[in-house]
């Protein structure tokens, strides 16, 4: 299984999203089924619930949260009060929050994805410094993985129904963006993260596969985790060199189960990754 452990022996139905952070040396992650953030490797614990989904939790460098609930944001700071919401989905849109991540100057950046049949009507939002939000794309069908380049200025989004992973340039400074391009078509392309030298690592659901693409699109390397439904990886620990995999133990049509499904996988790499950027907290409506 190219070396991957199975650890903290719970099952998720939806495992998404593990960031590291490093100011209180824990990784966290979310089940977005079961509404639940979950924390640490070997003796994982609930530390939040929220019904009816969950699609991604990131923290601030005090310790708040900021989780991207089925339709809204919601900020909870460290003492567990909800300190304010920004509402994203509108009401009677069949559609979810789905994966989110901080870009490299702390700003969120979420997008959504279609519980019906719709393609091409999702978007994908960034919450800015002063609490308003910019859309940044508006025709996806399930926007997910992110992640930028480790000087900043690319920044690389999955849409996994068409299999696209596109790339744009873009200024962490201004939050200035550019015209999307493709970099690489890949099957069900899910959670990214993007290492030191750049080399994106794409869990593919589906395919029970890590691929290493470099900033050029070319495959390097594929990493099967033996969990059909892998969702998303980080780079973890104090030298960033431990990877995080979530997968999914749901019923999927020409997808087997196995006893991989839903859990979490670690392997040590030689490849270190990227410090995850903390949310810079805004003002938010209460």
């Amino acid at each position: 299984m190219s070396g991957f452990e199975v650890v903290g022996g719970t099952h998720y139905v939806l495992g998404e999203g593990p960031v590291w952070d490093e100011a209180r040396g824990v990784v966290r992650w979310v089940d977005i089924e079961g509404g639940q953030v979950w924390e640490g490797l070997h003796e994982p614990r609930v530390v939040l619930r929220r019904e009816p989904t969950l699609g991604a939790a990131v923290h601030s460098e005090s310790g708040d949260l900021l989780l991207a609930l089925r339709r809204d944001l919601e900020h909870v700071d460290a003492s567990g009060d909800v300190a304010g919401t920004v509402p994203l989905v509108p009401p009677g849109v069949s559609s979810r929050l789905n994966d989110g991540k901080c870009d490299p100057a702390g700003r969120f950046v979420v997008g959504s994805m279609a519980l019906d049949e719709r393609r091409g009507q999702e978007k994908l939002w960034r919450l800015e410094h002063d609490g308003s939000v910019t859309v940044l794309d508006d025709d996806l069908s399930l926007s997910n993985g992110l992640g930028w380049s480790p000087d900043g200025a690319t920044m690389y989004h999955v849409d996994t129904l068409p299999g696209m992973i596109w790339h744009r340039a873009y200024d962490p400074d201004t939050g200035a963006v550019g015209e999307r391009h493709l970099l690489v078509a890949m099957g069900y392309a899910d959670g990214l993260s993007v290492d030191a030298d750049g080399n994106l690592w794409v869990a593919v659901w589906g395919g029970g596969q890590i691929r290493v693409v470099s900033p050029q699109g070319v495959l390097l390397e594929c990493l099967d985790t033996g969990a059909p439904l892998t969702t998303s990886c980080a780079f973890t620990g104090p030298g960033l060199d431990q990877l995080v995999v979530t997968t999914a133990d749901q019923t999927v049509a020409g997808v087997p189960r196995t006893d991989r499904s839903g859990v979490l996988l670690t392997r040590r790499t030689d490849q270190r990754g990227l410090p995850a950027t903390p949310w810079r907290p805004v003002a938010l409506e209460r």
